[in-house]
């Protein structure tokens, strides 16, 4: 058997930059690093190695480069993925909360941390936790609860087998997720002597499970009993890429759509049988056929609360619940009917099984309603003084927009907005990270969306507080001369959780900067501080500015910022459902003791 002696770093390296996706790409595009002691010598030389043929790309943080990661494989509907390495201690804990959101968002992304000496000679290093009670532990185990596979490298040896279950995690549609293979520093220096066929291309091909004949046929006869069936669209429609399937299944049968954050622009919003977005921060059309329902067929969808309304939204006491989920986890949840099977698929072959059957058609005039009641709220306003809205903000944003305009955000007051309010072209015009909200994820996540589709026009919405959180990776934007708009909506604060606040009967306090405990009142440029990192910036002062200024974005070469103030108080009073927040039970204060009869009057709808 043929051999080649390579350090276990070079190993790993060369190995990833040869897997394949079916098109012929390279599954992992590239690797972004951050090094230290714990990833430098090892790790950095052998990147170093490839670096002409496989990139490797440096940001300011940890954290966002992995968002970044996420956010690439996201818009390239999990076809491609990215790998992500830190130094350790610090360094890889930063990665946890990137691990996290992909793992709940069914993500793929290679986080590949430093770790301690494995030798454990000279114990203990610097940025070693030590642990008194296990002499194995290391920061990198809280890798383990968020990770689809976790392995930790002692031997070089071990990468034989550790890479290629990494491979088959991150490409299987129902695994899919984040892995984290935590490499001991001096393990990476190590040489082995690997076979040469290890490094042979291989071809990742993702499959498509098809469904059981005995479910499938359950799920049709459900389907021809239904009186007012909905199908609730999540990401797994994207994932699949069965946002054809879904419309020519929805169109056959007269069945309306609604869509989740997550399944946001599966159906363009103007298709008859899009209803529009459903649940918490839904339309009113949504929702509507949504209580009504008497089989609800979900497809692609983990069912989170914002969907569901915290299970009071589906008020039909006869109801059922089918969900077709390439994953068994989720295809069970709440005793639905389950369609284990690629989403695809299932479509198609649930549309076979169904022949000649129609489903009464859905109530008319929800959607005209529904615009008719949100369109205004989103028109420019006249002269006058008032600070402009989010949802004004929006409008103006949604004149500026390109049929091969991305909108994207994650946290705050604009994903509730954005998801009522956005109107999605075509698929992959919406992309929302709201499986974990992730405050910080906005100027990262661009990028990503960027680097995997550099021709769309990027715009990323984000507030004060996510861009106060998270915004180094401005300044890698401009490194790399990459062009997509960023438009901060400065509310002085964190609005959305102080109307939360409100809603369930707390005093301001402690979200906006007006109600917080400071001795001055922040007055932070905005525009500025993007200039100060590279990026072409402006603060406008009006919504008839904003749209002169998103005019001028082809103009602009690499990252451009628009900063505007928002009033912090409004939001869409239309649509929407009751969402569980817990209201404490006992108070002083009057509207706590209000918003808590509310709350356990809204609890008993739940199902």
């Amino acid at each position: 058997m043929a051999t080649i002696r390579l350090t276990a770093a070079q190993a790993m390296m060369r190995y990833l930059s040869v897997q394949k996706n079916e098109d012929g790409e390279t599954y992992l595009a590239g690797c972004w690093a951050i090094f230290g002691h714990g990833n430098v010598a090892g790790i950095g030389e052998a990147l170093h190695g490839l670096k002409d043929t496989w990139p490797t790309w440096r940001g300011q943080n940890e954290q966002s480069m992995a968002h970044t990661a996420i956010a690439y494989a996201k818009q390239m509907r999990r076809t491609r993925a990215m790998a992500v390495t830190s130094s350790i201690g610090p360094g890889a804990l930063n990665m946890v909360t990137a691990a996290a959101l992909a793992h709940v968002n069914r993500l793929p992304v290679l986080l590949i941390p430093g770790d301690v000496f494995a030798g454990r000679g000279p114990d203990p290093v610097l940025q070693q936790l030590e642990s008194p009670s296990d002499g194995s532990l290391s920061v990198n185990d809280c890798f383990r609860p968020v990770s689809r596979y976790f392995d930790r490298i002692t031997r070089p040896e071990q990468l034989l087998t550790a890479l290629p279950r990494a491979m088959r995690t991150m490409t299987d549609p129902a695994e899919c997720g984040p892995v984290t293979l935590s490499f001991c520093q001096d393990v990476q220096a190590e040489a082995y002597d690997w076979p040469e066929a290890f490094f042979t291309p291989k071809v990742w091909r993702i499959r498509r499970p098809h469904p059981d004949p005995v479910e499938l046929d359950s799920i049709a006869a459900l389907i021809r009993a239904a009186k007012r069936p909905v199908i609730i669209a999540g990401g797994g429609v994207h994932f699949s890429g069965a946002d054809a399937a879904l419309a020519a299944f929805a169109q056959r049968f007269d069945i309306p759509v609604v869509e989740t954050q997550a399944g946001k622009s599966a159906l363009p919003w103007d298709h008859p049988l899009n209803f529009g977005p459903v649940g918490v921060t839904g339309a009113s059309s949504a929702n509507t056929v949504c209580e009504s329902a008497d089989l609800i067929l979900g497809v692609g969808t983990r069912f989170q609360d914002f969907t569901t309304g915290s299970w009071a939204l589906f008020k039909n006491k006869d109801r059922k619940l089918v969900s077709i989920n390439v994953a068994p986890y989720d295809a069970m949840k709440h005793g639905a009917e389950p369609l284990c099977a690629d989403a695809l698929v299932a479509l198609q072959q649930l549309q076979a099984a169904l022949g000649d059957h129609r489903c009464p058609a859905p109530p008319p005039g929800l959607k005209e309603a529904w615009f008719a009641a949100v369109d205004p709220l989103t028109e420019a306003p006249g002269d006058g003084n008032a600070l402009p809205t989010d949802q004004q903000v929006i409008g103006a944003v949604q004149r500026a927009s390109q049929l091969e305009t991305v909108v994207m955000c994650a946290a705050g007051t604009m994903p509730g907005e954005l998801h009522k309010l956005w109107k999605a072209p075509k698929q992959g015009a919406y992309h929302m990270e709201y499986g974990f909200s992730t405050m910080g994820y906005e100027i990262a996540g661009a990028i990503g969306i960027k680097l995997a589709q550099p021709a769309r026009d990027v715009i990323c919405m984000v507030g004060d507080g996510s861009y106060m959180m998270m915004n180094s990776e401005m300044a890698t934007a401009a490194m790399m001369g990459l062009s997509f708009t960023t438009v901060i909506t400065d509310n002085r604060g964190y609005g959305c959780i102080n109307r939360l606040q409100m809603g369930t009967g707390g005093a301001e306090f402690n979200n906006l900067y007006a109600h917080a405990n400071i001795t001055h009142a922040p007055r932070i440029d905005f525009a500025a501080h993007a200039a100060a990192m590279g990026a072409v910036s402006v603060k406008v002062g009006s919504i008839a500015a904003l749209e002169a200024a998103l005019a001028r974005r082809d103009t602009v070469a690499g990252p451009y910022v628009i900063v505007i103030d928002t009033d912090p108080y409004p939001s869409t009073p239309h649509g929407g459902h009751w969402w569980e927040v817990a209201v404490p039970e006992v108070s002083a204060r009057p509207q706590v003791n209000f918003a808590r009869q509310q709350y356990e009057t809204q609890r008993k709808d739940q199902a």
